[in-house]
């Protein structure tokens, strides 16, 4: 990404240089930052706004009530991830955040929800290389089981290679793009900082063009699942 950014600034400089037009650049890059610091500004405000309303829900146990109202969606998706695991309460809280068009405010849940899914992953690795030292009171067949490894007589899916995405990740990571949002408050500010006469025209286009995106990439998830179990 580095070098495609300094790629692009080195053929506008020579650009401008051929044509004699190094002034015109030179103008548009202190204008384009004059105005990148005041769009940062506005959203700093807009997000300020909105995590605050989320810390209030949370405290209010709203947040909590939401989580548990999408868990069975979450768990049919992701049904190998262990009932209870960390990983799927911050999957909750990144869709909540999404869902209300919180893009920046939904990314340190999504960054904790990958971590815990490599913690998993990790477990499941140790199940199956030592199944009898990572069960304590709990069989190592049924913790197995649980984990979704093949231990158990041959039951589910083999642990990923360490590096290699998990079955898990990918499906939450279409999930977090597709990201289904009610109301896309990051696109109504970038609307209203450029002088959109309604900011909120977007709104509806927006509900529909996300719910399509998440319908189709859940439908993806399902038929490449159904195809392994297959």
């Amino acid at each position: 990404m580095n070098y495609l950014w300094a790629g692009m600034m080195l053929v506008a400089i020579i650009y401008g240089a051929i044509h004699g037009t190094i002034p015109e650049v030179t103008q548009a890059a202190l204008d384009s930052s004059k105005e990148a610091v005041s769009l940062c500004i506005t959203m700093l405000g807009i997000l300020s706004f909105w995590m605050g309303l989320m810390k209030v829900g949370s405290a209010s146990g709203l947040i909590g009530k939401m989580t548990k109202g999408i868990l069975p969606i979450l768990s049919w998706l992701f049904p190998r991830i262990p009932k209870g695991h960390p990983a799927m309460e911050q999957i909750a809280v990144n869709c909540i955040a999404n869902i209300l068009g919180l893009g920046w405010a939904a990314t340190p849940a999504g960054l904790k929800a990958m971590e815990e899914l490599k913690n998993l992953e990790e477990e499941r690795r140790a199940a199956e290389v030592f199944p009898g030292q990572q069960t304590g009171t709990v069989s190592a067949g049924a913790r197995s089981r649980q984990l979704g490894v093949k231990n158990a007589g041959g039951c589910g899916y083999p642990a990923v290679s360490k590096g290699v995405a998990s079955d898990e990740m990918c499906v939450f990571l279409i999930l977090n793009i597709s990201s289904l949002q009610l109301i896309p408050m990051n696109v109504v500010a970038y609307r209203s900082q450029y002088g959109s006469v309604n900011p909120t025209a977007i709104v509806g286009p927006a509900i529909i063009a996300t719910a399509v995106s998440t319908v189709a990439g859940i439908i993806f998830c399902k038929v490449m699942d159904g195809k392994r179990n297959w």
